[in-house]
């Protein structure tokens, strides 16, 4: 941003804007500010507080309330200026000084242990003896005194040395803990060398009032959210409340206080515009309109770079060599202007791009509105020329987002090769910046999930849901999951208890959760209370609306369940030709509960896809149903439902028959349980 261009924004005056609302969707939020101010006679005003994270490309602005005025431009800009005389950053202060710390305590320990290598080393070294010297004797004395100085030294430079490594332990113990408070801190603040101001900068026209109210939408990335679920069931009664929570994490760089928050399921990134279908017409052709906002390029576009080209090319820098094959010290002729472009062809009013380089096509060398290849300096080969399947393509352009975005193209200056000179192409980001903060941002998709926990875009299928927090929450940007109540939804309960004796003999409490509302509870984990006493987490699964579901309590002690089985092999038939394996089942329930409960009891029965082996059942039980929505089974299960009274007891008795000819036998031995 150049200083003048700096200069007129700061001239605007500026409105303050505070966060009102945030819709958090699978990836990404949408956040409205509300802004009130004066509006001046030029009708042009800067809103502050917008984060660097935002997409530029995804600003909305609306006028609230009656007020006779509308927005006639939006646009997003940055500006940079040099940090006031404010308060220091507390957090980032104290990770260096701590860093600083942490460094000197470490050298003193490194310059300790120096010392002690140094001590270590000492040897008693005895003086060279010569041919014609007689034996000497050792001085042990020496020795032994030399020896017990450093035993000595070295005592106190150890235990020097245990003091600095528990030194240096707290001090990287601080260091850690600071860097992680400052890891975990808000981005909600301003970079510390340099203050950055994201504003849009909005142009309101039409007859009102001399104030204004508008309201500004944009997207941000870092924003995460997955459902949480509260049930408080009291065991007395079949009722119970079901209160919808949310962990949401975000890095926005905006803290996010006193907003009202909003969740989707749905992906803000995916296309919604519908296909537009050309009509086919039989009879004469006829030229298709061109765009509106393109015309040709201006006449005598090509001279005005004449004098340019006449001059030659700029000096070059001193340590450049010149070409292999240049002459010493000779200046090489100026390279031949570009030919125009053809006349005739609808170009961007002011800049060339051709038909050919819309919707990611690359133009054709030399062609209409395309770029010419340059002159090879002296001595380089000339590039390979184009192939002649790459054909140019013909008809009136059509511009990308990119190229109707008229503010953001940039003026290509007469050093641009190619038929680019003195013509608008799309420049670059708004932002260079932005892109690093965006970056920053999206790190927090890849948090770890809370236990049970599943993305709602996962657990949402093939539709889209939004859940309205009840009252208005905070969430900080620190990236980390937050806990926001969202809602209590109404949920039918009962309380059923489940027991498959042939498998395990114990008697399970299940709570049956019916969905009555008009939405989906979407899958994730779920805190149960029983009697106002936390019970267990486990996982709910999707429930659509209308939707029933068993969810597990745990075992129930109160009601006990026994199990016994007969077999009886026996022949039937004229010849004795049919062996009968007659299997009975009793079980026995024993409700210890001072209140009657349902218990469900699940046997199975074999199946068979053999002819010769038939089965034939002798009970009352009954085959679960079957259908959309339903709890599935394995083939074969037979179920027993019954009531029973508190402190009463029943016996189930049940059997099946399995006949198979007297040639034959079931793999394993027939006399089985």
């Amino acid at each position: 941003m150049t200083a003048e261009s700096h200069e007129s924004l700061e001239s605007l005056p500026g409105w303050g804007s505070a966060l009102d609302s945030v819709v958090v969707y699978a990836r990404g939020a949408v956040c409205r500010r509300l802004a009130r101010g004066s509006v001046p006679p030029g009708g042009r005003v800067r809103v502050t507080g917008l984060p660097r994270s935002l997409d530029p490309g995804s600003l909305r602005v609306r006028v609230l309330g009656e007020s006779g005025r509308r927005v006639t431009g939006a646009r997003v800009e940055v500006a940079a200026e040099p940090p006031g005389a404010g308060a220091p950053d507390g957090l980032r202060d104290e990770v260096e000084r701590l860093t600083e710390a942490c460094a000197a305590v470490r050298g003193r320990r490194d310059r300790q242990l120096g010392l002690i290598e140094e001590i270590g080393a000492l040897r008693p070294v005895p003086p060279a003896r010569r041919r014609e010297d007689p034996h000497r004797r050792t001085a042990a004395d020496a020795w032994l005194a030399l020896a017990d100085f450093v035993d000595e030294r070295l005592t106190g430079l150890h235990a020097r040395l245990a003091e600095l490594e528990e030194a240096v332990r707290e001090a990287e113990h601080r260091l850690a803990l600071a860097a992680d408070r400052l890891a975990r801190a808000s981005t909600d603040a301003p970079p510390p060398h340099v203050d950055t101001t994201v504003c849009a900068v909005l142009t309101l026209d039409g007859a009102g009032g001399p104030d204004a109210e508008v309201e500004l939408e944009y997207g941000v990335p870092g924003a995460v959210w997955v459902p949480t679920y509260r049930l408080s069931h009291r065991q007395d009664d079949d009722s119970g409340r079901l209160l919808l929570r949310a962990s949401v994490a975000q890095r926005t760089g905006e803290d996010w206080t006193g907003v009202r928050l909003a969740l989707a399921t749905a992906d803000p990134g995916r296309r919604a515009d519908l296909p537009r279908l050309r009509s086919v017409r039989i009879g004469r052709g006829q030229p298709t309109p061109a765009p509106s906002g393109w015309r040709e390029p201006p006449a005598g576009l090509r001279d005005l770079f004449a004098g340019y080209d006449a001059a030659g090319p700029a000096p070059a820098p001193a340590g450049i060599p010149l070409a292999v094959g240049a002459a010493s010290g000779a200046v090489p002729p100026p390279p031949p202007p570009p030919p125009p472009p053809p006349t005739g062809v609808p170009v961007a009013g002011g800049y060339g791009a051709a038909p050919a380089a819309f919707h990611g096509m690359p133009p054709a060398p030399g062609g209409p509105g395309g770029p010419v290849p340059a002159p090879a300096a002296p001595g380089r080969a000339l590039p390979p020329p184009p192939s002649p399947s790459s054909a140019p393509v013909t008809g009136p352009p059509r511009p990308g987002d990119a190229e109707l975005d008229y503010a953001g193209l940039v003026l290509c200056g007469p050093d641009e090769q190619g038929g680019r000179r003195g013509r608008l192409f799309p420049g670059a980001s708004f932002d260079p910046v932005a892109g690093e903060y965006r970056r920053r941002a999206e790190a927090v998709a890849a948090l770890p999930l809370p236990g049970h926990a599943v993305r709602p875009r996962e657990s949402a299928g093939s539709f889209d849901h939004r859940f309205d927090a009840a009252a208005r929450v905070d969430v900080p940007s620190d990236g980390t999951w937050h806990t926001v109540t969202v809602g209590e939804i109404p949920v039918g309960l009962r309380t059923e208890y489940l027991c498959a004796p042939s498998v395990e003999q114990t008697v399970y409490a299940t709570l049956i959760l019916s969905n009555a509302t008009d939405q989906a509870l979407l899958a994730g984990p779920v805190e149960v209370t029983v009697d106002g006493d936390f019970l267990l987490t486990a996982a709910l699964p999707t429930l659509a609306p209308g939707g029933v579901r068993r969810m597990g309590l745990g075992p129930a002690e109160a009601v006990r369940v026994t199990r016994r089985t007969r077999l009886r092999e026996s022949t039937a038939g004229l010849r004795s030709t049919t062996t009968v394996l007659d299997h009975e089942v009793h079980v026995e329930l024993a409700n210890r509960l001072a209140r009657p409960v349902t218990v469900e009891v699940r046997e199975r029965v074999p199946v068979t896809s053999d002819p010769d082996v038939r089965i034939e059942e002798k009970a009352d039980w009954t085959a679960p149903e079957a259908g959309a929505g339903s709890e599935p089974h394995v083939p074969g299960t037979r179920v027993w439902r019954l009531d029973l009274p508190a402190g009463a007891t029943a016996a189930l008795d049940g059997g099946y028959e399995i006949r198979i000819p007297a040639g034959k036998e079931l793999t394993g031995g027939n006399r089985r349980s």
